[in-house]
């Protein structure tokens, strides 16, 4: 059981790194004009939710 609490931590502040380095991308590629960085960005933020959103659902089902 701790083993998978540690494991569902992690797997979380690695999801809420990524989506905060896709919200720094976004903003880099805004304000220099790079459209290929900023939409780096919203990529990587939308795969951080769709993470989340799994793991929500996991959470769902263990509890």
């Amino acid at each position: 059981m701790r083993e998978e609490l540690d494991m569902g931590l992690a797997d979380k502040a690695k999801n809420a790194a990524q989506d905060a380095a896709g919200k720094v991308k976004e903003a880099a590629g805004k304000t220099t004009g790079n459209d290929d960085l900023k939409n780096e960005g919203k990529v990587d933020q939308g795969k951080s939710s769709l993470k989340k959103a799994g793991e929500n659902i996991k959470d769902a089902f263990k509890g």
